[in-house]
């Protein structure tokens, strides 16, 4: 009887350890998952002088700082000051085959407004866009871009629907202008009037940062 209860003992204390190996094999496991990076995705922003950084140093613009709040992905920026989306459609292609990006962020319109371009070649050149990141395997998304009032209350209405349609057309994730509750401040713009300033560029990261993670999912 006491050879059968110390055989009795001694596999129980054999599962036992096997248990144990495998709860630490477990846990080791849960660590490297817990541990592994966040999957990283290259983001491409295709804008004007609002996120070009104008009028002041390149890392002080807001898409700079967004990197450093996005860290696990790839921004890349390919804004340039007084881009229109004639000139934004001209450039896309190869800025889509360095790039490939994940997705693209469509920042334009702004200066097309300022010269009193037609809304419909406004969105025919937009529609392009989205197409051609689409095409290319990237996700969309197209930022509403506003003109100031003084072009007139119908093409500044007009000029807005554009955006609205085309996302309701296209299917892409329409995020608002960022410019709109910082253009009213003055201690936020610069002497133009037009273009933010330092102080905006960390307001722009917290609006535009959410709609990225949101249109990335």
């Amino acid at each position: 009887m006491a050879g059968l209860f110390s055989t009795l003992s001694l596999k129980a204390r054999s599962l036992l350890s096997r248990l144990k190996i495998s709860v630490a094999i477990l846990a080791t496991i849960s660590t490297l998952f817990a541990t592994l990076p966040v999957h990283a995705d290259t983001i491409l922003i295709l804008g004007d002088s609002l996120s070009a950084s104008y009028g002041m140093d390149k890392n002080e613009g807001w898409v700079e700082k967004l990197k450093a709040e996005l860290p696990q992905h790839t921004i890349i920026n390919a804004s340039v000051s007084g881009e229109t989306t004639a000139g934004g459609l001209r450039r896309l292609p190869a800025v889509l085959k360095s790039s490939q990006p994940d997705l693209v962020l469509i920042e334009l319109g702004g200066n097309d407004g300022l010269r009193g371009f037609s809304t419909k070649k406004l969105k025919s050149n937009l529609t392009k866009l989205i197409e051609i990141s689409e095409k290319s395997g990237a996700k969309v998304l197209l930022s509403e871009v506003m003109v100031p009032p003084n072009y007139g209350p119908r093409y500044s209405k007009s000029f807005n629907q554009v955006y609205f349609d085309l996302a309701d057309k296209k299917n892409v994730m329409l995020m608002p202008f960022f410019m709109t509750e910082i253009a009213p401040k003055s201690e936020l713009m610069q002497r133009d009037g037009i273009h933010p300033n330092i102080k905006a560029q960390p307001i722009i990261v917290d609006f535009v940062k959410p709609w990225i993670e949101k249109a990335l999912k």
